[in-house]
């Protein structure tokens, strides 16, 4: 059979490409150099968000024989101010385990509960609902030593902030300095429709009132217990 040499041969279609789907991060960890996040942007803007904290209850010094050390019982709460002008604490110090804003029909920032031995795999759980970030102007979510040796480096302490939606948050307690008894952790501003995350990872000696002053929140305070 004859070839005929002006036909072009038929082009193969070229094989379909396709590149693989970003996947979101599941985790963000805030540090020294990236200290800041949108919960906004990262698709966590709505619901309710749990923050979480965890540590080591029974530390131990190094070494070959070690020796324990007092059981810590490290207490999670928060510094807030509503935009009416309302500034509180929220916290198991005082019974003070909630807060609701002005015309709110459910609480706006709540605590689970007290944790007193660290054994409690959950930890303990502040929450925020964050479609009431309206109301709020600002929250200061902070750790305390209520009982034990203020050693924050043995305590190990890890904060997680999670979303309902997008990836969650970790705070790491790192850069210890013993002695100090609070520690301010985060700090939530919202602005504009959108809420913003920044780590403040600051040791304060003293108690509430001197984290309050730390930060110049304003609050008259008082003995309280638990």
């Amino acid at each position: 059979m004859p070839i005929d040499y002006t036909k072009r041969p038929q082009q193969q279609a070229a094989p379909e490409v396709t590149a693989p789907e970003a996947v979101a991060p599941r985790k963000v960890t805030l540090t020294k150099a990236s200290p800041t996040v949108s919960l906004t942007k990262s698709g966590g803007g709505g619901g309710v968000l749990r923050v979480n904290l965890n540590w080591t209850s029974r530390p131990s010094s190094g070494g070959f024989l070690r020796k324990r050390e007092p059981d810590v019982d490290l207490d999670l709460g928060c510094l807030y101010e509503l935009t009416d002008g309302k500034k509180g604490v929220v916290q198991a110090l005082g019974n003070a385990f909630s807060v609701t804003a002005p015309g709110a029909a459910s609480p706006t920032i709540w605590l689970d509960g007290d944790d007193r031995s660290g054994s409690n795999s959950a930890g303990e759980n502040l929450h925020v609902d964050l479609a009431q970030s309206a109301a709020i102007r600002r929250v200061l979510v902070f750790a305390y030593i209520y009982k034990g040796s203020a050693n924050w480096a043995a305590a190990d302490g890890l904060v997680t902030l999670t979303p309902v939606s997008g990836p969650s948050i970790e705070v790491r307690l790192d850069e210890p300095r013993d002695g100090a008894r609070t520690c301010a952790i985060a700090l939530l501003t919202p602005s504009g429709g959108d809420l913003a995350v920044r780590r403040e990872v600051r040791y304060v000696d003293g108690t509430q009132a001197q984290l309050d002053a730390a930060y110049d929140w304003g609050i008259r305070w008082g003995v309280g217990r638990k």
